[in-house]
């Protein structure tokens, strides 16, 4: 397989990365907690296409809008939950030990409705594969449904903050709860919008992961997940583009390390190169500094 090869898949890779970070660094950015219970939350959406279609039979349309309907609800059911009771706490220690929690009760969960055993997921895009430099290089379909996805998620969220009164609220929030809520805004309920919008991109990413990756387990969404964390520091957690930039780069980074390095090593590269550029810049590509008076 040539560079170029390489190159495109890890670019597939990084944009799967990219749409799981938005929902890390747009509930950072606007609530201030790290959700770690993100990542089960594609392994829910796999599950419930490979349920949708696999079991019961139906279209993969159908399975793809059932599996963003229920992450949507479960991510809103997570806030309300488990997160929404521990904004005021004094630490935030509280809230990032029951982000673990969830995520151990939702692969928990996963375990004892599918079981242990890895299951084959049925790719649901149809797209076929298209063939460049006279067959020499091979685009997947699901390579190009992925790439696009990203583009047009990214796009659309941006449109969607910069020009929409639910997305300034959004931007209103992350600056100043306190001061959003006396010029009225709803600020619980922006915060629900924002675990809304990120589990349903959760459920998007898990159906590309799986179609690109055909397998499923309870711990699917566990490695992706963490990777994206790493995407959205990379990039400058609480940034829409640099979250689409962090998942590039990691991307590319692990596909070509696996290629030319080592494919055990590929995960440890991609941490070390996450240590060496907060070393040189510890708010990420595109973070900012932000002063906080004492």
């Amino acid at each position: 397989m040539s560079f170029i090869s390489y190159l495109i898949n890890g670019i597939s890779l990084g944009s799967v990365y990219a749409i799981i970070a938005l929902g890390y660094t747009m509930v950072y950015g606007i609530a201030k907690m790290l959700n770690f219970a993100h990542g089960d939350v594609i392994m829910v959406g796999g599950f419930t296409i490979f349920f949708a279609v696999s079991m019961q039979g139906l279209p993969p349309v159908a399975g793809i809008l059932l599996a963003v309907v229920l992450c949507t609800l479960l991510g809103i059911t997570i806030e309300y939950i488990a997160y929404r009771p521990l904004r005021q706490a004094a630490s935030s220690l509280a809230v990032l030990i029951t982000a673990i929690g969830v995520s151990y009760f939702l692969q928990n969960m996963a375990l004892l409705i599918f079981g242990a055993n890895t299951k084959a997921f049925t790719s649901v895009v149809t797209v076929p594969a298209i063939k460049l430099a006279e067959g020499q290089i091979m685009i997947s379909g699901e390579t190009i449904v992925t790439i696009i996805s990203c583009i047009i998620i990214m796009i659309g969220l941006t449109l969607f903050i910069n020009k929409t009164r639910a997305g300034q609220a959004m931007l209103a929030v992350s600056e100043d709860k306190g001061a959003a809520q006396l010029m009225g805004i709803n600020v619980n309920g922006t915060i629900s919008l924002t675990f809304a919008i990120g589990s349903a991109l959760a459920a998007i990413a898990g159906m590309l992961l799986c179609s690109a990756y055909p397998s499923l387990t309870p711990y699917t969404g566990s490695m992706p997940g963490i990777k994206a964390f790493v995407a959205a520091v990379f990039g400058g957690i609480g940034s829409i583009p640099g979250a689409l930039i962090g998942g590039i780069v990691l991307g590319i980074i692990e596909i070509l390390g696996k290629a030319y390095i080592s494919s055990q090593m590929a995960d440890a590269i991609v941490f070390l190169v996450l240590i060496v550029v907060l070393l040189v810049k510890p708010t990420g590509i595109l973070g900012k500094k932000i002063q906080e008076k004492v």
